[in-house]
């Protein structure tokens, strides 16, 4: 059996997907043949450019300018067609001679502009195998979700609506577990995990994190923490953003209520130790905080998908959205304040990699391009 995963380096949020998802499948299947690409690199070096390169400038430099793209992209009927058909001409070609090169069984995509151009190839029938999209955002969901693919994996089941208004009333959609590290399939002690990462028990701790980049108003979150109490400690997550890592260290530096971390792997301690997070990038550390239980406040940068996402959290009460810096203090003191809530039934959730695995072999008719009613699965976990 032959898997191929489509993923992208613009952050964990899609990397770390799809090296779970791989481990998950050879784990059930050690015979199994399990291919990771970088969508953006079998594109080609003019889409990598226009993708990778110039989305890290912008990210951390004109978010506004982002901000700007994105609505076009989404919400202006003739760039978003526009933007399709670019995707499809810098995409199609290297994604097709990877498929040639591969000949998977199962296609899964990690990245949402991967699964546009994969979609529309399945739906003209240019990709025989089944096509699985992996989905780690709550909404804004245009792009991850399409009518060509024959599953969708979400991670909220809050988004089983949205994705039917983009593939179709019939598509297929499964709320699984199997996305981030299987580590949060498992309850963990806040005593123990704190322990383990060398930080006190018995404080109010939340943790600032900017995401894979370590993007966002990093220092403004530690210090509006530090201000919402005297015994309040900050732990700042920084990702791979070594200068914004600096930055608050030498900010910081004689304040022992703050800690500073890089890049991490393992977040599950991390969020276990947490009392409440403070995230700019919305994504899969926000399930992997509410798993733990602790509250959830998204500020920072609420840019793009990442604001849209916002007034989802909001929509469903699964976090609270701050958009100006002095409204942050207080949203700290009110999180501090109500008690944490560990999801006891995310490990009950269905794995991602048995139901990719079970598209190969499901009915005949999912060897084909998806055409008429398809089962729709109840995306409620557990």
């Amino acid at each position: 059996m032959r898997v191929l995963i489509f993923s992208a380096d613009i952050g964990e949020g899609h990397d770390l997907p799809a090296r779970v998802l791989r481990d998950g499948i050879l784990a059930r299947e050690p015979m199994a043949e399990v291919t990771i690409l970088d969508a953006l690199a079998v594109a080609g070096r003019a889409a990598r450019a226009i993708t990778r390169g110039h989305a890290e400038i912008i990210l951390r430099r004109a978010p506004w300018v982002f901000d700007a793209q994105y609505w076009l992209l989404t919400h202006f009927p003739p760039t978003r067609a526009l933007g399709r058909r670019l995707a499809s001409a810098l995409g199609s070609r290297g994604l097709m001679r990877a498929l040639a090169t591969y000949q998977p069984d199962i296609v899964v995509s990690t990245y949402p502009a991967a699964t546009e151009v994969l979609g529309a190839l399945r739906c003209r029938g240019d990709l025989r195998a089944p096509l699985a999209s992996a989905i780690t955002d709550l909404a804004a969901l245009r792009y991850w979700a399409h009518p060509g693919c024959d599953l969708h994996l979400v991670i909220h089941p809050e988004s089983a609506a949205e994705v039917r208004a983009v593939a179709g009333a019939d598509t297929r959609i499964e709320c699984v577990r199997g996305l981030t590290a299987p580590e949060f399939e498992s309850p963990v002690d806040q005593d123990a995990a704190r322990a383990g990462l060398g930080l006190a028990r018995g404080v109010p701790l939340v943790v600032v994190s900017g995401g894979g980049w370590g993007v966002g108003d990093l220092q403004g979150a530690v210090a509006a923490v530090l201000d919402a109490g005297p015994d309040v400690h900050a732990l700042a997550v920084c990702g791979r953003n070594a200068r914004a890592q600096a930055a608050l260290e030498a900010r910081f530096v004689r304040e022992p209520r703050v800690t500073v971390m890089g890049f991490t792997d393992r977040m599950s301690d991390v969020l276990a130790s947490a009392d409440v997070l403070v995230h700019s990038t919305a994504g899969l550390t926000v399930l992997e905080a509410l798993v733990r239980g602790a509250r959830v406040i998204s500020y920072g940068w609420g840019v793009a998908h990442v604001r849209v996402n916002n007034r989802a959290y909001v929509r469903f009460g699964l976090a609270d959205v701050v958009t100006q810096a002095p409204a942050l203090r207080p949203a700290v003191a009110r999180a501090l304040a109500s008690p944490r809530r560990p999801d006891l039934r995310y490990g009950e959730r269905p794995a991602a990699a048995d139901r990719v695995l079970a598209l190969v072999g499901g009915a005949s008719g999912l060897l084909d391009p998806p055409h008429g009613p398809r089962r729709t699965q109840d995306p409620t976990p557990g």
